[in-house]
């Protein structure tokens, strides 16, 4: 009886695994799915995206180390103890992350503008938050199912 107890704990685990892993997309799904989507919805035409997407991804790649970089300075504040003098530095800190990643956003957009119009680097910037929302989508269904 404790083996087929403990057997079903098993399957139990490696199913609910198996669920949240088929939800979850690889980083180079991820950037798959949003390069094809961009591509479409800004009307890229392939020389412009063979231009646009290796400095996209590695601006993403920079700004995904700052954010890191704050969610750890975040999570400080949530130790005990925390003086008023270390949560002004996290708070510091935090607002001084997002300045340099606009400013990244700044840099890139000046590259852009080599070989794109602003008018594309405007639909890129519209079809990038529709992405995003696409992507969320799903989430806020079964949210809104609960």
């Amino acid at each position: 009886m404790k083996k087929l107890f403990s057997i079903m704990i098993l399957l139990t685990c490696f199913c609910t695994y198996m669920h949240a892993q088929k939800n979850k997309l690889s980083k180079e799904e991820f950037r798959a799915r949003q390069e094809a989507f961009i591509t479409e919805n800004a009307r890229l035409t392939p020389q412009e995206a063979k231009e646009f997407f290796p400095l996209y991804f590695e601006l993403q790649d920079k700004k995904s180390k700052y954010n890191r970089e704050a969610w750890q300075e975040i999570r400080k504040g949530k130790q005990p103890n925390v003086s008023e003098e270390e949560y002004n530095r996290i708070v510091e800190d935090v607002i001084q992350t997002r300045i340099t990643i606009d400013q990244l956003d700044l840099e890139y957009v000046r590259k852009y503008k080599k070989f794109l119009s602003s008018k594309k680097i405007y639909d890129i910037q519209r079809a990038e938050m529709k992405f995003h929302r696409h992507l969320l989508r799903p989430e806020r269904e079964k949210k809104s199912k609960k």
